[in-house]
């Protein structure tokens, strides 16, 4: 057997039943006592409630890697890269431009693959639990916005970096990676003002004990931002959150409506803190950073790979592409990806855990902070009790409990 081919199915069913033994050790390590922690926000039923949302989340994302699993495999043993190459050389009549269609093909039918998935999580399993609020409509435009920004933007990307291969030989990886890393620190500057508002409507906070408390708050730690913004985020979940986004004069703070609905203005202005706390620890710079220095990798093993006809042999396909290279490199390069993510969750549960500091220590309201902890876990239905490995692997916060527990060590 081809050796890549025998490396790559490896990787994939390796992937595969590691993916099941994180899952299986996460549902063992349920209680089906609530912690007393949470007495106070759980009642038995909802308790037992959270429970089942996480068991059907994982029997459904299990069925769901599973059906990935075997298409992949299926694809990659019958020859259908060979075919696709082929009429992406008569439809593209050109390097880059075939390249785009083989790559964009690929792209497509994945998304396709994973629509009916989609769907079903939206329509049945959070409906079921009473989050769903999103209409056929919304859903199909979400979709559809999807698809056009993909083109719009992944395209010219992808083409660019096509020809930078193409053009550049040996140090094309180095001004692939530069090109790459340049159109993620745009996106972060433009996602806020232009991607965004494409997808949720962003209005001020009004007038208010909420709006004159957050601005007090940031004025005390000297915060300059372009405004407190509520997301309608009820538009498609009752679920809640808030979040940090953009640079510079596109530096804001967005809060769900849900949020807003469901928290005091205290709990609300704590939860701001830790955004803040982000900022202040630097912790979007550090991200972004990270997020260069991965591409880097990537880049670099990439370059390793392109022209290795043991690879395309693998897959199958006759014919020598930049284009299907860097396809085929991703099947390679999965396990590196997977350390990745598992080093950057690492370095994230840090930041939360710092944010949460900076929070406690500069509102000065750790009662309220912790309230709208359990607030948002009971909310949410999360999973209070995750087991060691699946947070070590998944998870880019810490477990609630955890938080909570290291947010009381820091007031005593």
């Amino acid at each position: 057997m081809n050796p890549y081919l025998a490396a790559i199915l490896l990787i994939l069913f390796g992937g595969y039943f590691f993916g099941i033994v994180v899952e299986v050790l996460n549902m063992r390590s349920i209680s089906p006592d609530l912690p007393g922690e949470f007495s106070d926000h759980y009642d038995p039923e909802r308790y037992r409630l959270s429970q089942e949302y996480l068991k059907e989340n994982t029997v459904f994302g299990l069925i769901r890697e599973s059906v990935l699993l075997a298409a992949a495999v299926v694809v990659i043993l019958s020859g259908v890269f060979n075919n696709l190459d082929g009429a992406a050389r008569v439809l593209g009549r050109g390097g880059i431009t075939s390249g785009l269609v083989f790559i964009g093909c690929v792209v497509f039918a994945f998304s396709l693959l994973n629509l009916p998935f989609s769907a079903y999580r939206t329509f049945v399993i959070e409906k079921k639990y009473g989050f769903n609020k999103t209409t056929p409509k919304t859903f199909a435009l979400d979709v559809l916005k999807s698809w056009l920004l993909t083109l719009l933007l992944g395209g010219p990307l992808t083409a660019l970096v096509l020809w930078i291969f193409e053009a550049l030989g040996k140090s094309a990886w180095i001004f692939g990676w530069a090109a790459a890393s340049l159109f993620s620190i745009f996106i972060v500057f433009v996602a806020p003002v232009v991607i965004m508002p494409l997808f949720n409507k962003f209005i001020p906070v009004e007038e208010g004990p909420l709006k004159d408390s957050l601005e007090r708050y940031a004025r005390s730690q000297d915060f300059r931002m372009k405004g407190l913004y509520k997301m309608d985020g009820s538009k498609r979940s009752t679920k809640s959150n808030a979040f940090f986004t953009g640079f510079g004069a596109s530096r804001r703070i967005v809060l769900f409506d849900t949020l807003i609905a469901k928290h005091s203005v205290d709990e609300l202005v704590s939860v701001l803190a830790h955004e803040m706390g982000h900022y202040k620890k630097g912790h979007i710079v550090k991200s972004v950073v990270f997020s260069v220095l991965s591409t880097g990798v990537m880049f670099f093993i990439l370059n390793i790979f392109i022209g290795n006809r043991l690879l395309f042999d693998a897959f199958g396909v006759e014919r020598f592409s930049i284009y299907a290279s860097f396809v085929f490199f991703g099947f390679i390069y999965a396990p590196v990806g997977a350390v990745i993510s598992v080093l950057g969750n690492v370095i994230s549960r840090k930041h939360e855990y710092e944010a949460d500091r900076y929070a406690v220590q500069t509102y000065k309201k750790p009662a309220e902070f912790i309230n709208a902890l359990k607030k948002l876990s009971s909310d949410n239905l999360s999973n209070l009790t995750p087991h060691p490995l699946k947070v070590f692997m998944e998870y880019s916060h810490p477990p609630v409990l955890e938080r909570i527990k290291t947010i009381r060590k820091i007031v005593e």
